[in-house]
């Protein structure tokens, strides 16, 4: 092999390393899952597309562990902001691609309009907590809720007694007083159920399907719900409330 060869072999050697090992520079992505590395064209798009979304979580996801991130994303879930997974290898291809960028942009703006709005549409008794989504291969998205079952059956339970309260309200003081300090138990049982966390990430391919999980959840949550003193009295031989 001539010298010249040579060294133009050793010369696109170099340059290949060197494009490696400027893709490999490890940096602060923000929260992250495994070891996510990006080039310093995407690192600048990142820090971009955060700023353009900035009232969503972004978690920067490597490619080993996407797996990981779809089986455990309640676990990031934040419940001020929405949370979006993301994987290193479609932000690289994100920051070069124009249209790849255009596609998974529509995506995460979309569901930034329709997220807060199914959260809306649920109401504060659904015992949501947080909402969010996982950007996947082949164009499109999954998207997860945090319910609390404990807390979306306790609510209800709480609306429950307040209704009654207001029918019974002329009813003799020492019933109201006994109602009134059932219904401040539930309260104390519905911030505890939250303290304690009994939660279940519902996960769906689509916002339609998450809003149908979700409702699916909260019925399971309050049908097994365990009843108050005073619902089990209900029907009972013995009638305390006479």
């Amino acid at each position: 092999m001539s010298t010249v060869m040579q060294a133009e072999r050793n010369a696109q050697a170099g340059a290949a390393y060197e494009t490696t090992a400027a893709k490999k520079k490890p940096a602060n992505y923000g929260r992250t899952l495994g070891n996510p590395e990006l080039s310093d064209k995407a690192q600048k798009y990142y820090e971009e597309l955060k700023k353009k979304y900035s009232n969503m979580d972004f978690v920067l996801v490597s490619k080993d562990m996407k797996g990981v991130a779809k089986a455990q994303a309640g676990s990031y879930a934040n419940p001020h902001r929405m949370v979006v997974l993301i994987d290193e290898e479609k932000v690289e291809r994100m920051a070069s691609d124009e249209n790849y960028r255009k596609q998974y942009e529509g995506i995460i703006s979309s569901a930034a309009i329709k997220l807060p709005q199914m959260q809306k549409q649920l109401g504060g008794k659904s015992g949501v907590k947080a909402f969010g989504m996982q950007i996947n291969d082949g164009g499109n998205a999954s998207f997860f809720a945090v319910v609390d079952k404990s807390l979306a059956a306790q609510r209800e339970r709480i609306k429950k007694g307040a209704a009654r309260k207001a029918a019974e309200r002329k009813q003799a003081a020492k019933k109201e007083a006994k109602q009134a300090a059932e219904e401040k138990r539930a309260e104390a049982r519905a911030k505890k159920a939250e303290e304690e966390k009994d939660s279940v990430t519902v996960t769906a391919s689509s916002m339609d399907e998450l809003l149908r999980k979700i409702d699916d959840t909260i019925y399971e949550a309050m049908s097994d719900s365990v009843q108050t003193e005073s619902e089990k009295m209900i029907g009972q031989h013995i009638n305390f409330w006479g």
